[in-house]
């Protein structure tokens, strides 16, 4: 059995995965992009040592912010992982919020290694759509994404093939558990999570910033990127503050949709006035499932 949970930060995603490894003899799989990198650990809301509760942890700060790691390392270490864990008896579980990951990791995705990579951090979406559209090549592609612009770009540059990704299932035993709330109560803890790492949060980015450090994570991961204008003194504590709030509400509508075009889940609405009442449900979901599957 693998086990791998999703849904938007704030919702207890850990919590629930902390019990879900004690339970059921499990080690816990990182499947967020920005926990991957050293150092940035308020702003993703990286599990502390502390709540781990010595459960097994993998593919967390495994590298640095300046170094390189895509979705195709992420795939072969996902994987290297899955075996370790299933080797030793145990139940792999992933958390996170980064869908293409869980893909890559988890589903029949073909993947390159990325060669002759360019930085294109001088040009803006619009002219990334420009050299895109000049290849006249029938693609269908969200055009705010910005990852997703660079990453077709090179791939064009390179010659690379477009080839359909399958949706297929690696791993039969797969059980995908979301959480989730109404969007009202979503927000509101959004909106709160953040206030109460502001402070904390400013120390994690300034010495990335002194660094004259700007790489990919710094300059894409919600509540990184906004700063650097603050430290710039081109914006103010407070409007860094509601921009890092709509971003991550934005984020956290993107995640649903996704996941709900992409993956079959069950989802469950948390009860955080009795997150033991949450716990309790997927327990039952779980052992169903096995039973039924014997």
């Amino acid at each position: 059995m693998i086990l791998a949970i999703v849904g938007p930060t704030g919702v207890g995603k850990t919590k629930l995965s902390i019990f879900l490894a004690k339970h059921y003899n499990g080690e816990i799989i990182n499947a967020d992009s920005m926990q991957i990198y050293e150092g940035l650990d308020i702003g993703t809301a990286k599990v502390t040592k502390e709540e781990m509760e010595d459960v097994p942890h993998h593919l967390l700060s495994i590298k640095k912010v300046w170094e390189e790691y895509t979705v195709y390392d992420y795939q072969k270490d996902a994987r290297k992982k899955i075996a370790e864990i299933k080797s030793r008896g145990k139940v792999p579980i992933f958390v996170g919020g980064t869908g293409l990951y869980l893909k890559a990791a988890l589903y029949d995705y073909q993947f390159v290694e990325e060669k002759n990579k360019k930085n294109y951090d001088s040009l803006t979406n619009e002219e990334l759509i420009e050299k895109i559209e000049a290849y006249h090549k029938d693609l269908s592609y969200d055009k705010k994404n910005r990852k997703r612009l660079v990453r077709i770009l090179e791939k064009l540059e390179n010659g690379e093939e477009f080839t359909q990704h399958k949706n297929d299932l690696l791993y039969k035993d797969t059980l995908f558990i979301g959480l989730t709330t109404d969007r009202n109560t979503l927000y509101e803890k959004i909106n709160e999570r953040f206030l109460k790492m502001v402070n904390p949060l400013v120390e994690e980015i300034k010495p990335f910033y002194d660094a004259h450090l700007k790489t990919k994570p710094l300059m894409t991961g919600i509540g990184y990127k906004e700063f650097y204008p603050y430290f710039d003194g081109e914006k103010t504590l407070e409007e860094v503050i509601l921009e890092c709030q709509k971003n991550s509400r934005k984020y956290a509508k993107r995640q649903y949709t996704w996941f709900k075009n992409q993956m079959e889940i069950e989802w469950f609405t948390v009860h955080y006035e009795n997150f033991n009442k949450t716990i309790e449900e997927v327990e039952h979901y779980i052992d169903t499932h096995k039973k039924n599957n014997v």
